[in-house]
């Protein structure tokens, strides 16, 4: 049981202040994992009784499937079938064939001794236009899976938006108008009343960052639309579908609510240049502030409204829009990958990931980088946390994604091995001890992600699982890493000593 999701009264945090109260067989291949691949051996920081340990996926990235049984298209089928948007044209229409090979993936968590599987219900599959009848048989699909994760033990943390947009809501402007946050309460009731029973923590939206910027500002991610003013009407709305579907689930009796951000740690390149610290503080705005406190503290920032006022009228902000919002949740979740640091820098063009940072320098990263030239930096999640928890009441914490990707695959005798990713997991999981230590009320750590999968924009070409993935035969090969994540789950703790690298 997750028991340590569960929120004390007075734990509900929103609105500035607490509140009251037909198979086809999976090859699962074994690789074995030895002291020298960094498997723990001697004791080392332990976590709390009830920390949480799991693994993490998402709906598009994994089930493939993505025409069977009356599931609609959504907005990543469009955007992965329109030349140049994804490396090599890579689609999610096979993916790792989750749909079908659930069974034996969820075998695969059990052997892993994972106590909690964090994934997304595809919204399509629910209902195919986003608002119209539901499709009993993508209904099912959830309903097998969860009764196949609680038959082995494994608690279901269910995420209701990974992304995957029906394409007809996007058809009638998507994530830009008010309806689509009205059709995902809707769609979250749908999803509550068919598991509900079984399901104790409903996470809304994963990344809303992600989906506004990346999918309405830069263009980069679906629905592949380059309009500062279409990101923050996004954000807005997001953010209003969370606080919608968040009220809607309460009422129906759902036990634990979150929401999942992408908080970054923001640094300027010289702290004693005033330049530069202000460069930090607009970036920190539009990646975390503009989230954080509409969510936590009822309002957005007023430094944001006026940036915002820049590309957009704001007619799109209502009257009593961020009390809707900031609807209390029990627990907020936290994907980490990367700090940024940032600097004043005159004449350099904005970022189209962040609107309106003209004049503002995101530095290249220095020192170790993942295989997708992010920084790696473990103490720059230790900071975030702390920061969080200073910053935000206290507020219950979940590391709901954290990982690696690296060009890994198997050796001539099966293995994979893959040391740089273990020696990842390791600093960010001494990080995590750190902010426990520091008294931060951090409550569990999903590494990303179970097993490679499509990653976006980036295709089958970069590999973050934990488990290795053949996409022509969909073997699964547990790497080095999973098996030493295995060791950390039984001993509920890490070795000694950081692991070397091989």
């Amino acid at each position: 049981m997750l028991y340590r999701l569960s929120a004390a009264p007075g734990d509900r945090i929103g609105g500035g202040q607490e509140a009251v109260t037909g198979m086809t067989a999976t090859v699962w291949t074994e690789s074995t994992t030895t002291a020298t691949s960094g498997a723990p051996a001697t004791a080392g920081p332990r976590f709390p009784d009830g920390f949480v340990w799991g693994a993490a996926t998402a709906a598009y990235q994994i089930e493939g499937a993505a025409t069977e049984d009356g599931r609609g298209a959504s907005i990543w089928d469009t955007f992965s079938r329109t030349p140049g948007k994804v490396v090599a044209g890579h689609t999610g229409d096979v993916a790792c064939e989750h749909y079908h090979r659930y069974a034996d993936d969820v075998a695969l968590m059990a052997e892993l001794g994972l106590a909690s599987y964090r994934y997304s219900i595809s919204w399509p599959r629910l209902q195919p236009d986003g608002t119209g009848p539901v499709n009993t048989r993508g209904l099912d699909f959830y309903d097998r899976l969860t009764d196949e994760l609680l038959a082995k033990g494994i608690e279901p943390v269910v995420t209701l938006y990974h992304w995957d947009l029906p394409q007809a809501l996007q058809d009638r402007g998507g994530w830009t108008v008010r309806e689509t946050a009205e059709a995902f309460a809707a769609y979250a009731q749908i999803a509550f009343r068919r598991l509900g029973d079984r399901v104790r923590t409903w996470t809304t939206l994963n990344e809303p960052w992600c989906s506004a910027y990346l999918g309405y500002g830069s263009g980069r991610h679906a629905p592949g639309v380059s309009d500062p003013a279409a990101a923050f009407a996004a954000v807005h709305h997001l953010l209003l579908g969370h606080g919608l579907a968040a009220r809607a689930l309460r009422a129906a009796g759902a036990r634990q609510i979150s929401i999942t951000l992408n908080p970054t740690a923001v640094y300027p390149v010289d702290p004693d240049n005033p330049a530069d610290v202000e460069a930090a503080r607009l970036v920190d705005g539009l990646h975390n502030r503009m989230f954080l406190d509409p969510l936590l503290r009822g309002r957005y920032p007023a430094d944001m409204i006026e940036h915002m006022r820049r590309f957009t009228d704001l007619g799109w902000l209502r009257d009593g829009d961020e009390e809707l919002i900031s609807a209390p949740i029990d627990v907020l979740g936290v994907n980490f990958y990367q700090p940024a640091y940032v600097s004043a820098r005159p004449g350099t063009p904005a970022d189209p990931d962040s609107p309106g940072t003209e004049g503002v320098a995101f530095r290249a990263p220095v020192g170790p980088v993942t295989d997708m030239n992010w920084q790696i930096e473990p103490a720059a999640l230790t900071r975030l946390l702390e920061r969080l928890h200073r910053d935000y009441h206290g507020i219950p914490l979940l590391i709901t994604e954290n990982g690696a990707a690296y060009p890994d695959g198997p050796g001539p005798d099966g293995r994979v091995r893959d040391a740089e990713r273990i020696a990842y997991l390791d600093g960010h999981l001494r990080a995590c001890h750190d902010a426990l230590s520091a008294g931060v009320d951090l409550r569990g750590y999903f590494v990303w992600s179970l097993m490679d999968n499509f990653e976006w924009a980036e295709g089958y070409a970069k590999r973050f699982g934990i488990v290795h993935v053949d996409y022509t035969t969909q073997a699964r090969v547990a790497k080095d890493s999973a098996r030493w994540y295995q060791e950390v789950i039984r001993r509920n703790g890490l070795p000694d000593r950081a692991p070397a690298e091989e």
